[in-house]
Protein backbone atom coordinates (compact mmCIF):
# COMPACT_ATOMS: atom_id res chain seq x y z
CA UNK A 1 0.00 0.00 0.00
CA UNK A 2 1.35 3.25 -0.86
CA UNK A 3 2.41 5.74 1.96
CA UNK A 4 0.42 8.77 3.27
CA UNK A 5 1.50 11.37 5.10
CA UNK A 6 -0.66 14.18 6.21
CA UNK A 7 1.20 17.78 7.25
CA UNK A 8 0.03 19.95 9.81
CA UNK A 9 2.25 23.31 10.17
CA UNK A 10 -0.59 24.38 13.29
CA UNK A 11 -0.50 20.86 14.73
CA UNK A 12 2.28 21.90 17.53
CA UNK A 13 4.56 19.21 16.39
CA UNK A 14 7.54 19.01 14.61
CA UNK A 15 7.00 18.57 10.73
CA UNK A 16 10.21 15.46 11.28
CA UNK A 17 7.72 13.87 14.25
CA UNK A 18 4.54 13.90 12.37
CA UNK A 19 6.13 11.64 9.31
CA UNK A 20 7.76 9.49 11.68
CA UNK A 21 4.53 9.00 13.89
CA UNK A 22 2.47 8.65 10.90
CA UNK A 23 4.93 5.83 9.05
CA UNK A 24 5.20 4.05 12.48
CA UNK A 25 0.91 3.87 13.16
CA UNK A 26 0.98 2.89 9.47
CA UNK A 27 3.48 -0.10 10.45
CA UNK A 28 1.61 -1.00 13.49
CA UNK A 29 -1.37 -0.88 11.81
CA UNK A 30 -0.51 -3.34 9.40
CA UNK A 31 -1.27 -0.66 6.18
CA UNK A 32 2.42 -0.97 5.64
CA UNK A 33 3.71 -4.25 5.86
CA UNK A 34 6.82 -5.84 6.57
CA UNK A 35 10.29 -5.53 3.21
CA UNK A 36 8.14 -3.11 1.95
CA UNK A 37 9.97 -0.48 -0.12
CA UNK A 38 9.33 3.19 1.17
CA UNK A 39 10.04 5.83 -0.93
CA UNK A 40 13.32 7.68 -1.17
CA UNK A 41 14.40 10.58 1.44
CA UNK A 42 14.57 12.60 -1.21
CA UNK A 43 11.04 11.70 -2.93
CA UNK A 44 9.24 11.86 -0.05
CA UNK A 45 10.75 14.74 0.66
CA UNK A 46 9.28 16.28 -2.41
CA UNK A 47 5.94 14.63 -2.25
CA UNK A 48 5.74 16.50 1.03
CA UNK A 49 7.54 19.87 -0.16
CA UNK A 50 10.08 19.63 2.88
CA UNK A 51 13.56 19.89 3.41
CA UNK A 52 15.37 16.60 3.04
CA UNK A 53 16.76 17.14 6.30
CA UNK A 54 13.96 17.03 7.81
CA UNK A 55 12.84 13.43 6.08
CA UNK A 56 16.19 12.26 6.96
CA UNK A 57 15.60 12.54 10.41
CA UNK A 58 12.59 10.58 10.53
CA UNK A 59 13.76 7.56 8.63
CA UNK A 60 16.89 7.98 10.80
CA UNK A 61 14.50 8.28 14.13
CA UNK A 62 12.79 4.78 12.76
CA UNK A 63 15.71 3.05 12.11
CA UNK A 64 16.70 3.66 15.41
CA UNK A 65 13.32 2.48 16.92
CA UNK A 66 13.75 -0.96 15.10
CA UNK A 67 10.78 0.13 12.59
CA UNK A 68 12.51 0.51 9.28
CA UNK A 69 15.94 -0.73 7.89
CA UNK A 70 18.33 0.87 5.79
CA UNK A 71 19.40 -1.10 2.63
CA UNK A 72 22.70 0.40 1.32
CA UNK A 73 22.19 0.86 -1.92
CA UNK A 74 18.35 -0.03 -2.21
CA UNK A 75 16.64 2.32 0.32
CA UNK A 76 14.49 1.75 3.24
CA UNK A 77 12.64 -1.10 4.37
CA UNK A 78 9.71 -1.66 7.01
CA UNK A 79 10.72 -4.50 9.18
CA UNK A 80 8.60 -7.37 10.77
CA UNK A 81 6.51 -5.33 13.16
CA UNK A 82 6.20 -8.57 15.65
CA UNK A 83 9.51 -7.82 17.02
CA UNK A 84 10.17 -7.36 20.51
CA UNK A 85 11.85 -4.39 20.11
CA UNK A 86 8.82 -2.66 18.36
CA UNK A 87 6.61 -3.93 20.78
CA UNK A 88 8.61 -2.63 24.25
CA UNK A 89 8.50 0.63 22.13
CA UNK A 90 5.04 0.98 21.93
CA UNK A 91 4.41 -0.64 25.98
CA UNK A 92 6.39 2.48 26.76
CA UNK A 93 4.80 4.80 24.68
CA UNK A 94 1.20 4.05 25.99
CA UNK A 95 3.13 3.70 29.74
CA UNK A 96 4.10 7.71 29.30
CA UNK A 97 0.88 9.19 27.57
CA UNK A 98 -1.30 7.09 30.17
CA UNK A 99 1.33 8.96 32.88
CA UNK A 100 0.64 12.73 31.34
CA UNK A 101 -3.35 11.59 31.26
CA UNK A 102 -3.02 10.46 35.07
CA UNK A 103 -0.91 13.75 36.19
CA UNK A 104 -3.56 16.02 34.19
CA UNK A 105 -6.09 14.31 35.64
CA UNK A 106 -4.85 15.21 39.27
CA UNK A 107 -4.83 18.61 38.58
CA UNK A 108 -8.41 18.20 37.96
CA UNK A 109 -9.04 16.68 40.55
CA UNK A 110 -9.96 13.59 39.34
CA UNK A 111 -9.56 10.11 41.51
CA UNK A 112 -8.59 6.42 40.38
CA UNK A 113 -11.90 5.73 39.83
CA UNK A 114 -12.90 9.30 38.12
CA UNK A 115 -9.81 7.88 35.95
CA UNK A 116 -10.72 4.49 35.24
CA UNK A 117 -14.59 5.17 34.61
CA UNK A 118 -12.77 7.36 32.04
CA UNK A 119 -10.60 5.05 30.43
CA UNK A 120 -13.23 2.51 30.46
CA UNK A 121 -15.54 5.20 28.20
CA UNK A 122 -12.97 5.84 25.61
CA UNK A 123 -12.32 2.19 25.55
CA UNK A 124 -15.95 1.57 24.74
CA UNK A 125 -15.77 4.51 22.40
CA UNK A 126 -12.89 3.24 20.11
CA UNK A 127 -13.93 -0.02 20.12
CA UNK A 128 -17.80 0.94 19.12
CA UNK A 129 -16.16 2.70 16.17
Amino acid sequence: MPLSVVLSNTAGVPIYEQIKRQIEDSILSGRLEADERLPSIRALARDLRVSVITTTRAYSDLVSEGFLANVPGKGYYVLPRDSAFIHEQVLREVEEHLGRAVERGRLAGLGEVDLHTMLDTVMTTLEDQ
